[in-house]
């Protein structure tokens, strides 16, 4: 089902992110509930039963076999930087165009705007409206996730793998804390020893923070589809097939539409934060360890309805410094970590496996598994193995923000409730997927139509 890939160069540099938002008004919370358990993985009809697999046979065979985590083979398979949407896979672009056929990606066109700034909305699209419904703007869609369950405090870190990763790792494993690693898909291709260390070591959860960490509403939808889609593949490829259940839009930024096609072309829940640490400005003469003490503090002696998620970064030496010496405000204070995908109640951080070393199951809708069966309680010999062969890059690049594109050819609208609040900020955040039978029924038909 896929066409050939052209195989790309080894990837040069990592990507290091943020140019947050300058605006951090508070917000109104609402207290969030465990969801009820459900199917939690997609049957064989929906989109994402066929979207992963493999489409180079030179770099995997069938079932549980890939290439080498930091090979020369696993990094050449990969975007160097950016990717071309025009040269993805054809079945994504296909479940792309059966969802809009669906009905399910809103007509939203893509904002444009300064780096530093809030996104703009095309003239008659209100970010606030259910139409637009614009995370940046605190509106919440209906099953993102922003808050935690009362008295939970969700862990997480954004922007990794990077070299300071690794005394966080160490930090955590001591401290037997389990987290959620929201990663950027060419800082795992430049940093392989650190991702086989939060795989391996850690038996973290890792989760989408996209390929080069764009403005994401700034995108056509195609390449929206191709920023998650190759974070997708990548780490499905390196930790035995796996499929993320969850992703965090860079900077917050996320509406109806860009949300929309991660749920429904991939399966992806958003996770968007509560409160920000803004320990991403540490390096930048921005907040200091001071002011976060004083932030975690606060909000670790405070309420606990609703529940804490804090945006947090493995992204310099400072930012992993500042977590830790806050940590033990946790426990002194009542509060129950938990990794941040945990925080709607399942504990399944990803749609096809129980948790990060139980049994994979549903192969047929994994990279590379085409008539393969379920891959039984393994991480794959990728996961398993040393990084030895790639670079590791040691000095992060900040990747330039994405120009304006023309309006999206999404062709229907959602009706999400906002949620009254600030209107300039920046936010990320999701909730577990569980589409309606009738959503499945939609999409199967159309990819009938599409043969």
């Amino acid at each position: 089902m896929f066409s050939t890939l052209l195989v790309l160069a080894a990837a040069a540099s990592a990507v290091s992110a943020h140019a947050h938002h300058p605006s951090r008004d508070v917000h109104a919370h609402h207290a969030r509930a465990p969801l009820p358990a459900a199917e939690w993985y997609h049957p064989r009809d929906h989109p994402t039963a066929s979207l992963f697999r493999r489409q180079n046979a030179a770099v995997s065979t069938d079932g549980a076999t890939y290439p080498q985590v930091g090979s020369p083979t696993w990094t050449a398979a990969y975007p160097v930087s950016t990717p071309d949407s025009n040269a993805m896979p054809q079945a994504w672009k296909d479940a792309l165009n059966a969802a809009i056929a669906a009905g399910l990606i809103p007509a939203v066109p893509p904002t444009s705007g300064a780096p530093d700034a809030n996104p703009t909305y095309a003239a008659g699209y209100d970010p606030m409206s259910p139409q637009v419904c614009s995370a940046t703007y605190k509106c919440r869609l209906p099953g993102d996730i922003w808050d935690a369950p009362e008295g939970v405090i969700g862990i997480g870190f954004d922007d990794g793998p990077l070299p300071p990763s690794d005394r966080l790792y160490s930090f955590l494993q001591q401290n037997k804390i389990k987290a959620t690693h929201f990663f950027i898909g060419v800082n795992i291709v430049n940093n392989p020893k650190e991702f086989l260390l939060a795989i391996n070591q850690n038996q973290d959860d890792i989760a989408v923070h996209t390929w080069t960490h764009p403005h994401m509403t700034e995108l056509t939808s195609m390449d929206v589809v191709a920023q998650i889609g190759w974070t997708m593949q990548i780490i499905h490829d390196s930790t035995g097939g796996r499929v993320p259940r969850f992703w965090r839009p860079p900077y917050g930024d996320t509406d109806a539409r860009v949300s929309a096609i991660a749920k429904e072309v991939f399966g992806l829940t958003t996770i968007i934060w509560n409160q920000d640490s803004e320990d991403w400005t540490l390096t930048t003469n921005g907040t200091t360890p001071q002011a976060i003490a004083t932030n975690m503090h606060n909000w670790l002696t405070g309420p606990k309805t609703p529940g804490l998620i804090i945006l947090e970064h493995e992204l310099s030496d400072q930012s992993v410094q500042a977590f830790m010496d806050n940590f033990p405000l946790i426990a002194a204070n009542g509060w129950k970590p938990v990794s941040v995908v945990e925080t709607d109640g399942q504990s399944k951080p990803y749609q096809n496996a129980v948790g990060s070393t139980g049994a994979v199951t549903s192969a047929n809708i994994l990279v590379g598994a085409s008539s393969a069966p379920p891959l039984a309680n393994t991480t794959s010999s990728t996961a398993s193995s040393t990084a030895s062969s790639a670079p590791v890059s040691s000095t992060p690049v900040v990747s330039s923000a994405a120009p304006s594109v023309p309006p999206s050819s999404a062709s229907a609208s959602t009706s999400p409730t906002p949620v009254a609040g600030a209107n300039q900020a920046s936010s990320n955040g999701a909730a577990p997927i569980a589409l309606p039978s009738a959503v499945y029924a939609l999409v199967a038909v159309a990819f009938g139509l599409l043969g």
